[in-house]
Order: C-alpha cells, then structure tokens, then sequence
C-alpha cells in the first residue's frame, strides 16, 4: 500500500509513529471503507512536516507538479496506479491530452511534463500536450538538459471537446492550477473526461475549506487510533477581507494569530514540549509557495517592512490575496546534509506512489521551505530485502517509517475528496 523508502529520520520511534506503525490493519481498513463511500483526487502531492512529538500536513495540491523529482525505482509505482486509475474513470481510453501552465518554459517545470508523457505512455495510452496558451500558436519543440523534449501543441476547441489537430483524446489531465480561472476554452466538455475537474483549480479552491475537511478527517481517524487529532492537525483561523498594502484586516489578523498562538501554547504546556511556538500566514487561494510568513509573536506584525507586505499582496498570475489562514507551525525534524528538510508525497488515486524531500539550507525548522533556493532530493528505497515484520523484534526487521508519512498524505486525500464533493458545482442535492 505504502512503499518501503528511506526517511532522513534515523532517531528512536517515537510514541506516535509506533502507534501508526502497530495500528496498520486497522488503518487500512479505515482506508478502505472512505474509498467506498468517496472519490480520491486524480492526484496530488502532500507537504508534510514532521516535529516528532507531531506529524501533520501543511499543504494539499491538487495539480502536481514535479513528478521528474521521482526516481526511476518510483515509476512502476505511478504507472500500475495510473492504470487503476484510468481503468476505474474511463476503461477504454486510448489518447490523452496534457494541458500544462501557461507561459511555463522553464526546464524544470517540463522535465516534470514530460516525466507525466512517460508514466502516461507506459500506462498504455497515446499521449499529447496542449497548450492552451495564446502564445502557442503552432508545434513547438524544446529541448530539455538530459536529452528529452517536449513538444507543446496549440489545443484546438470544438463544440463540446477539447484536443489537437488529428489528435481526439476522451481523457484530458490539467497539470494547470488555474490560478487566473478557468478559462472558458475548458469549460463544458461534456463528451471528455478532466482530471482534476475546474473546481478543484485556485479560482475556486480554499486552503480554509481543505483543512476544515481535514479536521474533520483528523478527529475521526484519531477516534479511531485512539489518539489526540490535534497530534495529526495543525491548528488554523481564516480571516477574511486582510489588504497588507492598505493595512485593511490587520486587526482581525492579530486577534486570530494571538488565539492560534495561545491554542498552542496550551497544547504545548499540556505535552511538555519546550519549543517556541509560531504560525504562518498564508493566502488562503495561494500556490507555489507564494504569499506565506512565518509570524512568531504577534507583534511583529506591526511592523512589517515594504518587501514583505508586497509579498503577501500578489500571487501567481497576478492573484490578488484578500482572505489569508493562520495556520500553526509544524517544526521539521528530517535533515538532508546538514539541511533542513520536509517530506513531499505522491499519490494517483488512492496510492502512495513516491515521493522527495525538499531542502531549503538557507531557511530554519520554523520557516517555509517551499521557496526560492529549495532544492529537491530523492527518497530512495529501503535495500532490505525482508519486508517488515510487525511484532518482530528490534533490530530483526526495518520499521518502514516512510509508512507514516503516507497514512497522512492519505488523510490529506481523503480531506480533497470531501473538499472536491462540498464544492462540485454538479453534485446532486438530496433534501
């Protein structure tokens, strides 16, 4: 279910990993029984922090990118899910379409399309990428640093389908956010598939809303597991109407950073951590990293310079922030050389299909990682050839601590499923 990789993590098992890692039966059937009643995201990649006294997730993304961070060994993993996963949507698909951002030509961003070209191919499918892009107006090839390319076609509309000259696909994959709105060529395609579908984009998507899910997701799983959720849930506000540049909002800001400082101090006190506590103030309709602070006691908010009120005012394509979460800091304990370092997992479907940490030597275990100077290492899987035994003992068998990071990534899922239902704007009402 989850596979057996490395972690930077090589200290004692503490409490909570242990009762994760004892507890497996029983959370995979817990598993098991939401993917009855409810549908995983296409895909996604979870930011997960890990403290040690606390493990939780941090940020949910529903139109990944970076799958050129996976390693070779990590491909059959996204490959067999990607086959279930098409096989569950559309069983005789034959030809996929790959819409990627606008105005992205960057080698990075489209290593990572054309390592999503591969998995596809390999899935068995015919596969393309549409641009849909005004200023791609004809094929366009680009060479990438290890030898690859990426050809990038206009995609063409017709009445009810989207596609390429002489290329039909029934499948069509956004790895496009839709940060400025979904854009009226992808609306109604009501003979194709879309995955993820538009309402999962930024224009409509709250990070306030997704962890509102996840809370729920997180006191019912740890009623389950017989733990405190708070263990597996960072505490969050969202504040509304907040303009940096106009100082509009701000005394609603310090009132919720006060409380969420305050609520972590109690919980701190309650488990006799000695760490300093801080929030991060984040977009609540951001991406990419873009508009988050690290905030630890409230009164620096009072005077925040120029560059970082100008931070906090744009997103990607020129989204405006209004609405902002604070949502508790989760220190990170992983290191890489000596660097701090936070898991990112993959799922497609209901699978854990890989992951990479990212590193960020510039930056503290109390601050954003997800900015400019991260670099991105493999996992890499365990070499033991025994699988891990559970009851065996210490020593005998190699705990697969990577098993925990992705029970939480699946939490998170489980979380975008309730998300994705609450705001389908064709979900069918029952009174």
């Amino acid at each position: 279910m989850v596979p057996h990789l490395i972690t930077a993590l090589a200290g004692p098992i503490n409490e909570l990993e242990q009762r994760i890692l004892d507890s497996m039966p029983a959370i995979e059937r817990w598993f098991r029984l939401e993917w009855m009643e409810h549908t995983p995201p296409f895909y996604a990649s979870v930011d997960i922090r890990n403290a040690g006294f606390k493990l939780a997730p941090v940020d949910t993304n529903l139109f990944p990118a970076g799958w050129n961070h996976l390693t070779d060994d990590m491909l059959p993993l996204a490959v067999q899910a990607t086959m279930a996963a098409i096989e569950k949507i559309c069983p005789e698909a034959r030809n996929l379409l790959i819409v990627p951002e606008n105005h992205s030509r960057g080698t990075s961003y489209l290593a990572n399309i054309a390592q999503l070209v591969r998995i596809f191919n390999m899935a068995g499918l015919h596969v393309r990428v549409g641009s849909i892009d005004p200023d791609v107006k004809k094929a366009t090839t680009i060479a990438l640093p290890h030898g690859e390319q990426v050809v990038l076609e206009p995609a063409l509309r017709t009445r009810h389908r989207l596609g390429l000259k002489y290329f039909d696909p029934c499948t069509i994959l956004l790895n496009n956010d839709l940060s400025a709105g979904a854009p009226g060529i992808l609306e109604e395609l009501y003979e194709q598939y879309l995955l993820p579908p538009l309402h999962a984009g930024w224009s409509v998507r709250r990070k306030s809303r997704h962890f509102q899910c996840y809370e729920e997701v997180a006191k019912r799983f740890g009623k389950m597991l017989g733990i405190d959720p708070w263990l597996i849930n960072p505490l969050f506000a969202r504040v509304p109407g907040v303009d940096f540049q106009a100082d509009a909002g701000l005394e609603g800001l310090r009132g919720a950073v006060d409380a969420t400082l305050t609520r972590v101090r109690r919980k701190y006190k309650e488990y006799g951590i000695n760490e300093k506590p801080f929030v991060l103030v984040k977009a609540d309709n951001g991406t990419s990293g873009m508009g988050i602070m690290t905030v630890r006691d409230v009164r620096e908010l009072d005077n925040l310079s120029r560059k970082a009120r100008t931070a906090m005012t744009q997103l990607k394509d020129g989204l405006a922030v209004h609405d902002v979460i604070v949502q508790e800091g989760v220190l990170t304990q992983e290191r890489v050389h000596e660097a701090v370092a936070e898991p990112v997992v993959y799922t497609v479907d209901r699978y854990v299909v890989g992951g990479f940490y990212r590193v960020h030597a510039e930056r503290g275990t109390d601050e954003n990682l997800n900015a400019p100077g991260a670099n991105f290492v493999p996992l890499a899987f365990e070499h033991s050839t025994r699988l891990p035994q559970p009851g065996a003992r210490p020593g005998a068998s190699a705990p697969n601590r990577f098993y925990m990071y992705g029970v939480i990534a699946r939490l998170a899922t489980v979380a975008a499923s309730y998300e994705l239902e609450a705001t389908d704007p064709e979900a069918e009402v029952y009174d």
